[in-house]
């Protein structure tokens, strides 16, 4: 059984685009609570994304980051 490189291709684009999708999306919903800049955030996420191993760790870091008290809102 062989392999075609183009299959191989189109399978990695198809996985890789959800992944980036959900790195971005991560970033940004996990940086609203814990920064002060979420868009800066969710760029170095999306950056990450093409390098799989550091996305999970930039978010694996964002998780372990205490909530910042003063972005919570007051009711």
């Amino acid at each position: 059984m062989s392999i075609n490189a183009g299959y191989l291709g189109q399978l990695l684009i198809v996985l890789w685009l959800p992944f980036t999708i959900f790195i971005t999306w991560a970033s940004l919903k996990l940086a609203t609570k814990k920064t002060t800049s979420p868009r800066i955030a969710a760029v170095v996420g999306f950056l990450f994304a093409f390098i799989p191993p550091l996305a999970l760790l930039y978010i694996a870091v964002l998780v372990m980051i205490k909530d910042n008290p003063a972005l919570e809102q007051t009711s």
